[in-house]
């Protein structure tokens, strides 16, 4: 019983620090532009979850924890990978 009171502790703490950063660029067209944000972010160490949705232009990133990735980070991982950031909003 205590192990799964200390799991859901676990799961539901790391739920509660979690944050979703999206992420307007300008450039993406293509699968290939996916797969490139993905892998600059995919060894962030606090980066949980990468989404890009073309339509949208738009990079969703799903963190650890509050402000774990900087902004600046962000924007020099996507301009190294290629396109130009317009806008960056943390929820």
């Amino acid at each position: 019983m205590k192990k799964i009171l200390l799991l859901a502790a676990l799961l539901f703490s790391s739920a509660v620090y979690a944050e979703t950063v999206k992420v307007d660029v300008n450039g993406m067209v293509c699968s290939m532009c996916i797969q490139g944000i993905k892998k600059k972010f995919g060894n962030v160490e606090h980066v949980t979850e990468v989404d890009v949705n073309l339509d949208n232009k738009v990079v969703t990133l799903t963190t650890h924890g509050k402000n774990d990735v900087s902004d600046e980070t962000i924007k020099k991982l996507i301009t190294e990978a290629g396109y130009d950031v317009v806008k960056i909003a943390r929820q």
